[in-house]
């Protein structure tokens, strides 16, 4: 199968910056501060947000928040539980739809999980025995250990609808997979249909029942969102504009208001407001 991450990594980077490795006791709050990948070694907790109900986690286990949420643990009788806790960012403030798909909060246990297993061992021994490079360590680990999560999930067909379970289909991955490496190429509905080595009506049918939304609407959408990537980062319009797939800066434009309401010029402008805001 392709690489169902490459052309989403290629875009929106995974980091992680961990902030606390060791033992912690009694009731531990997290504020909103983007999304957080914990590693429960041992002992229990309850989790409660308000994004999902209680949930009552034994390790090892991960505890993962794609995006931003609010949290608190709650260990049992005021035991000391050993955790890894990490910040982490994959690209939902900017648009990530795989980032956007995920659920509030996953949890996995790691028993039957050997290759995530394997990179936690190393985590935790870095992580619980310091030495030179030490946080550059566990932040490259923790960001391993993400991109393993989000294999896991795609593997394991977590949903029923929506990105994450067009990444899972065996088919419609591929078609997902090329357009998300190549979001300039000129796809028609046939070339995408090939892609999936499906008929062309049969592939519109399948696509829209399982993403939600026809092919052409999502290559659309993900074309914007790699442009706002782009224009972030400082490049001409102009350029954006072939390197997303359109001819030059007026079909963006139309492409853009269909997508925020606004010309890339103006979407530019209100970001710019928002991170002087943001500074002040």
């Amino acid at each position: 199968m392709d690489d169902r991450l490459a052309g989403l990594l290629r875009y929106f980077s995974v980091s992680a910056r961990v902030f606390h490795s060791g033992p912690l006791c009694g009731r531990i709050e997290y504020a909103a501060e983007g999304g957080y990948l914990h590693v429960l070694r041992t002992g229990q907790v309850t989790v409660r947000s308000p994004m999902h109900a209680p949930l009552t986690v034994s390790g090892p286990a991960v505890v993962f928040y794609p995006r931003a949420a609010a949290h608190v643990f709650i260990t049992r009788d005021n035991e000391a539980v050993d955790l890894v806790c990490a910040r982490i960012d994959l690209g939902s403030a900017g648009g990530n739809p795989l980032a956007l798909a995920l659920p509030p909060v996953i949890c996995i246990g790691l028993d039957g999980l050997p290759r995530l297993g394997s990179t936690i061992d190393m985590l935790l021994l870095e992580a619980l025995e310091p030495h030179c490079g030490h946080q550059a360590a566990i932040d490259r680990l923790s960001e391993l250990l993400l991109i393993q999560l989000l294999r896991h999930l795609l593997d394991e067909r977590l949903a029923d609808t929506g990105l994450l379970a067009g990444l899972g289909d065996p088919r419609l991955a591929h078609a997902l997979a090329a357009m998300h490496d190549a979001p300039a190429r000129t796809w028609t509905l046939e070339a995408l249909a090939r892609e999936a080595g499906m008929s062309r009506a049969r592939f519109a049918r399948h696509f829209h029942d399982v993403v939600g939304e026809t092919p052409l609407r999502y290559l659309a959408q993900w074309r914007v969102t790699v442009a706002c990537t782009l224009l972030r980062k400082g490049k001409p319009v102009a350029l954006v504009a072939n390197e997303v797939g359109y001819g030059g800066p007026t079909a963006l434009a139309r492409a853009f208001r269909s997508v925020h309401g606004l010309s890339p010029r103006e979407w530019i402008q209100r970001e710019r407001r928002s991170e002087t805001a943001l500074d002040v």
